[in-house]
């Protein structure tokens, strides 16, 4: 069966790299997985045409992941609670199953470090990336999730879009009103991807505090610098989840749940190697 992760830009995906190392830990010989690169406009017209070839289904990532949601017959809850695709699965009638792996990527990456229950969360931005990760957070049952953003009416709206549905306190605002130590600070902002730091309060982090960048690079990140230099005890980058949220679909595709963390540590050599 054939998959592919659609982008634009899609040639420095691991996606192909993650999903082999999946498919032959059960030697599912005709497992199938490359990258499709579509034109910005050309998304809806080109997901159509791989399902008419016979893929069997997709990741999707920027710029594509809230088209595809439009596009999806039918969504799983944290789908439709992120409104964000960034799976689809192929069903035999032909309709289109769109989920969201993103979340429970970050939440059993940062589980294999810290219990979440109990914690005061501190989760920076208001986007896309935020708004996929709230509900799983929140299912993990910790003392807050405090939303912080440069515009605090952005992060207002998205705590009170949840606030229904997280069944714990959930509050939004910007950055200059965020007050008290966190124990876990999740970035969901595009700030490392330009190398800057946020401007974070003194004393954001809690003694033994976790700090999670969902960027990852083969160097420290702007954010898990600034969390070193403020005392954050642990430090990681967004591989594990990228690698998390690839289990997730591999499972939804095939019904076999791959183990994560020999892929996890294979894809971290190649990426301090400087490999592709």
């Amino acid at each position: 069966m054939r998959y592919v992760v659609i982008g634009n830009p899609v040639a420095h995906s691991r996606s192909p790299q993650i999903h082999s190392a999946f498919a032959a830990q059960f030697g599912l010989a005709d497992f199938q997985y490359e990258r499709l690169l579509l034109p910005v406009d050309g998304f809806t017209e080109g997901l159509c045409r791989f399902v008419a070839d016979g893929g069997g289904g997709c990741n999707v990532t920027l710029p594509f992941k809230e088209e595809a949601w439009r596009c999806c017959d039918r969504l799983s809850e944290r789908a439709r609670a992120a409104q964000a695709v960034n799976t689809i699965r192929v069903e035999p009638n032909g309709k289109l199953y769109g989920d969201n792996t993103d979340g429970a990527g970050l939440v059993a990456d940062l589980l294999r470090h810290v219990s979440l229950a109990g914690k005061r969360i501190l989760l920076l931005g208001a986007g896309g990336a935020a708004r996929g990760v709230i509900l799983p957070l929140a299912a993990e049952k910790p003392a807050e999730i405090v939303i912080a953003n440069r515009t605090a009416a952005k992060a207002q709206e998205l705590a009170q879009a949840f606030s229904g549905q997280a069944g714990v306190p959930l509050s939004g605002m910007d950055f200059d009103a965020v007050s008290g130590a966190f124990d876990v600070v999740v970035n969901a902002t595009s700030a490392s991807i330009g190398g800057n730091a946020l401007p974070l309060p003194a004393g954001v982090f809690a003694p033994g505090a976790l700090a999670y960048d969902m960027y990852y690079s083969a160097d420290e990140t702007a954010f898990l610098q600034q969390a070193r230099e403020s005392g954050a005890a642990i430090r990681l980058d967004g591989l594990g989840m990228l690698v998390g949220q690839a289990a997730e679909a591999f499972f939804l595709w095939t019904g076999f749940r791959p183990e994560v963390a020999p892929v996890l540590a294979e894809l971290r050599t190649s990426l301090q190697g400087g490999t592709k």
